[in-house]
């Protein structure tokens, strides 16, 4: 052992000895969790244990490896609202509302008093200052210039383009390769290869062609997955802990830092070839991209230049985060949700049947104003993101004591953690069949799509924060969607379990592994 790590240590025990006091009350409750469970065959409580010092901290111990689902469970136990609390002085007092009126409460009616907060941003920090941690003016302000610039007509038309010509030079080629191939694939990893280049593509105006033949391996990619999972697992501890853990260079947060350095280094590489280009006035998409609007705005800003990149860094990071991981997880879910569900396939084809899309070769590919029309494959996409939302728990800080439609009452030391994963499976919410894949609860009796309020489907957030990208999002999962269904069957492989990954972005824990067979091929 090092000096340097010697004193590192000396300090942390000197500095947090509850930490070794807890992990021995949790190796106690775990042993004694597993010795009741072998002699009682009785179905234990899913709410957790209260313990001294401790708190409930043993039960996240216990079951962190399926973390959503036993928050769903202490929910539909506790009738929809519950208040987490971790060990003595270590800050982890949490609201756990799934209730569509304590929702509103928070993020609409009263939302001045529940801000993300620095908390938020402390555990975010890899975000940066960007939209995702900002409060108060500053994000009042970068939203409206997000707002403004999605909302331009010549964005959205280089979205909708986008989306379509890498369906047609990258998504349908590789899928015809695996199909002839007869390979097994991950699905999800092709996804999420497909949201990274035309996220990359919408932002900086550039593709990286990580659906090109021999599927390039992707740095970036990979670091964000890392970054994310470190990210969650900081909700799951005490602050000191995971602080300690960052000095130390050790666990999840050695992962994060090196994580961090490959993503400022992709985002500052791109940026300043992004800057060049701009300067000659160099574009192949007469600078449609965020990036480039951007820019322009900041010509006319007086701002110093470190600022103007730390500016650039985080907002290309929030960009990139909303974009590539979101759409990536939401379209992964869908596919495994009709490889259960043959009956929606089919009618999704068969609505897909009263359209004629273009031919690409032997493959065909959509517009994405004819898709805008077909109301049941809008309704499949909901009921996927219902039942599996990209960004499975929101957060948010308290600033003034406050009491919740449920009687629970918060304060400033009280973080609420809000789980659109536990609220799209309460019974009081979505109905007796809310754990079913069902997209007929989007259409109305006149064969329009449904109209649900944000506080239930939360999927894009809710109030103020609505998510800005929503749009954008269904514009590329429907060219996706269509484009597969139309031309391809997915079917995962024999024996494939889908499980969330432990990860602030619901990812598939094993990736989606599937085969891929051609429409008319005699499968």
């Amino acid at each position: 052992m090092t000096p340097q790590w010697a004193s590192s240590l000396l300090w942390f025990l000197r500095s947090f000895p509850e930490f070794f006091f807890s992990i021995f009350f949790c190796l106690a409750f775990l042993l004694h969790r597993r010795c009741w469970r072998q002699t009682n065959n009785e179905k234990p409580s899913s709410v957790p244990v209260d313990w001294p010092v401790v708190g409930m901290l043993p039960g996240i111990a216990a079951n962190l490896h399926r973390f959503h689902d036993w928050v769903t469970a202490i929910l539909r136990e506790t009738g929809g609202d519950f208040a987490f609390s971790g060990p003595w002085l270590s800050g982890m007092t949490f609201a756990t509302p799934a209730d569509p009126a304590t929702v509103q409460h928070v993020f609409t009616a009263n939302f001045a008093n529940y801000p993300k907060g620095e908390e938020f941003a402390e555990i975010f920090d890899v975000l940066g200052g960007g939209i995702f941690n900002a409060d108060g003016e500053s994000w009042r302000a970068q939203r409206g210039r997000a707002q403004l610039l999605m909302a331009h007509r010549r964005f959205r038309s280089f979205v909708a383009r986008c989306s379509r010509e890498k369906v047609e030079s990258g998504l349908l080629p590789l899928l015809g390769r695996a199909a002839d191939a007869g390979d097994c694939i991950d699905l999800q990893d092709v996804f999420l290869r497909l949201t990274f280049d035309t996220t990359t593509r919408l932002v900086f105006g550039v593709d990286p062609g990580c659906l090109s033949a021999g599927l390039p391996t992707v740095p970036f990619a990979k670091a964000m997955d890392d970054a994310m999972a470190a990210l969650f697992l900081r909700h799951t501890v005490p602050a000191a802990w995971w602080k300690a853990m960052r000095r130390l260079g050790i666990g999840p947060e050695k992962k994060l830092a090196a994580a961090r350095v490959v993503i400022d280094r992709f985002i500052a590489e791109t940026v300043a070839e992004k800057k060049k280009a701009h300067e000659r006035r160099e574009s192949d998409d007469e600078e449609s991209d965020l990036l480039s609007a951007y820019m322009e705005g900041k010509e006319h800003d007086s701002s110093s230049a470190s600022d103007d990149e730390r500016f650039l860094r985080d907002t290309a990071m929030n960009f990139m985060l909303a974009g590539r991981d979101t759409t990536g997880s939401g379209l992964s879910w869908f596919f495994w949700l009709l490889s259960k569900n043959p009956h929606v396939e089919e009618t999704i084809l068969e609505e897909l049947n009263t359209i004629s899309p273009p031919q690409n070769g032997e493959l065909a590919i959509f517009d994405s104003e004819e898709l805008g029309k077909l109301v049941y494959l809008h309704a499949a996409l909901c009921e996927s993101l219902r039942l599996f939302p990209p960004v499975p728990v929101e957060h948010k800080g308290v600033l003034e004591r406050d009491i919740l439609p449920s009687g629970i009452e918060v304060n400033p030391s009280t973080k609420i953690l809000v789980s659109m994963y536990a609220m799209a499976r309460r019974e009081e919410v979505w109905g007796k069949d809310c754990m079913e894949f069902r997209p007929e609860r989007w259409i109305s009796e006149k064969g329009k799509v449904r109209y649900e309020p944000s506080y239930r489907f939360m999927s894009f957030n809710s109030g103020p924060r609505t998510c800005l990208g929503k749009d954008m999002a269904f514009t590329q999962m429907k060219a996706v969607a269509a484009a597969v269904v139309y031309n391809f069957h997915i079917e995962a492989v024999e024996g494939f379990v889908a499980e969330p990954k432990l990860s602030i972005i619901l990812h598939m824990k094993n990736g989606l592994m599937v085969r891929v067979r051609r429409r008319g091929s005699g499968w």
